[in-house]
């Protein structure tokens, strides 16, 4: 059955997706899936500094519960009017998407946030390798335009830089 496949990591850019992605299967009479990736710190099995069994399954538990939250967040109380799959699965995010979306007739949807030349080097684009790697349609949500304001005032508030009575106009 296809489904509408959404990436969730609990930023800003994540929540319009996931908002996104659930007008999209309401629309498509599609089941909504929300997948969260993590990584276990210090490498995985077989790597030298791999972390033992009970490290995984905390590092699980608390993948399924920033999932919660995040669901939590983006519909509150009520439900949104598709059925809802929430999957944490371990590996880098872009290869979980594309593997929970392997169907021809689902629809992916991730957040196209704006990135930096530093944030491009640090951390690869989630967009970019669903759209080189997708085998079905790929929805890239831009990010709000209150984002970029929200971000300068954490910046800014961050930096204890004073503020400008001007911006608040």
């Amino acid at each position: 059955m296809p489904k509408v496949v959404v990436g969730v990591s609990g930023g800003l850019g994540g929540l319009g997706a996931l908002h996104r992605a659930a007008v999209e299967a309401r629309l498509r009479r599609m089941e909504l899936c929300a997948v969260l990736a993590w990584q276990a710190p210090d490498g995985g099995p077989g790597s030298r500094a791999s972390c033992g069994v009970p490290v995984l399954a905390l590092c699980r538990s608390a993948a399924a519960d920033r999932l919660r939250e995040v669901l939590d967040t983006a519909f509150g109380a009520g439900t949104p009017a598709v059925t809802v799959t929430a999957l944490t699965v371990r590996g880098t995010p872009g290869a979980a998407l594309v593997d929970a979306a392997r169907n021809r007739d689902d629809l992916l949807v991730v957040g196209a946030g704006p990135r930096g030349p530093l944030r491009r080097l640090l951390r690869p684009s989630v967009a970019r390798y669903v759209l080189a790697h997708a085998a079905c349609p790929v929805l890239t949500v831009p990010p709000s335009p209150l984002q970029s304001e929200y971000e300068a005032a954490h910046r800014r508030n961050s930096w204890r830089l004073p503020l400008d009575a001007r911006e608040l106009a």
